[in-house]
């Protein structure tokens, strides 16, 4: 497997980083933004309000190539008894800047839900927003299940330690079941890569199926809240080239080693 050169890990305000990228650099952003400031981040609250926000999804368009793909990861608070809504007044915004919202995807959590005290359910999904600056140029739906009929050709998934695993699917005469748009995962103590450190990290497999699912290898990935690393570690796996922005000290030295690590692993099945 070849190594992954184009890696840009930066340190900083992603807003004021983002504004150095060239217009229409990007093919896929793969993020989740420090929403409501539902999550402390080393002892501070992250300063995130719509005006932010707004800053953000601006530029977010502008190095957006057009037919590429934005996946907003997102959820809201809940205050005084009612959820604030900011998820759908931000795929709002999406829209007016020029991106279609091209699927409302839900991340639901097989694991502890977050369960408060506002008699409302455990809280146990996030919504994926995937936005398009006009038609995607690439799209590779994921399928589970097994083949209608027998026979066929072989397709490949990439497994979390960047190896191929092997699947059927059928010919003409059947054809796999394509995923619906609510993805489940495992969270809490089944995910190993909430072991990282980061209070608010999104399963590898999370990053990996979109990347998957939206771009082409040596393609161009962006997170502009890169946290711990995970969608830079899902493109070294699948061979996508990287941006990452990330503002906390301890977490970007955290992605680094990640990051650093995933390469090496890849190197030793070269």
């Amino acid at each position: 497997m070849a190594r992954v050169e184009n890696m840009q890990l930066l340190h900083g305000d992603c807003l004021e980083l983002m504004k150095r990228l060239p217009d229409g650099s990007i093919d896929l952003t793969v993020t989740s933004p420090p929403y409501d400031n539902l999550r402390t981040y080393n002892g501070n609250i992250s300063q995130w309000n719509f005006e932010k926000f707004k800053g953000i999804a601006e530029q977010l368009y502008r190095v957006t190539k057009d037919g590429g793909v934005v996946v907003w990861v997102v959820g809201d608070a809940t205050i005084k008894g009612s959820e604030t809504g900011s998820s759908f007044r931000q795929a709002l915004y999406f829209k007016d800047l020029g991106f279609n919202l091209h699927d409302t995807m839900i991340y639901a959590k097989n694991g502890t839900g977050a369960c408060g005290s506002n008699l409302c359910y455990w809280q146990a999904f996030e919504y994926m927003f995937v936005l398009s600056k006009g038609k995607p140029n690439t799209v590779h739906r994921l399928t589970n299940g097994k083949p209608r009929s027998k026979g066929g050709m072989r397709s490949g998934r990439i497994k979390a330690d960047g190896t191929a695993k092997m699947e059927m699917r059928s010919d003409a005469t059947g054809k796999m079941q394509i995923r619906n748009n609510i993805w489940l995962y495992n969270v809490g103590f089944a995910n190993a890569d909430e072991k990282t450190g980061h209070p608010a990290v999104f399963p590898s497999e999370l990053a990996r199926d979109h990347i998957l699912s939206w771009s082409n290898e040596n393609d161009t990935v962006l997170d502009c809240f890169m946290g711990s690393g995970t969608t830079g570690v899902a493109c070294v796996q699948t061979r996508r080239d990287f941006i990452g922005i990330e503002l906390d000290d301890n977490y970007f030295e955290i992605a680094q080693k990640r990051i650093y690590e995933a390469q090496e692993a890849l190197d030793g099945k070269a």
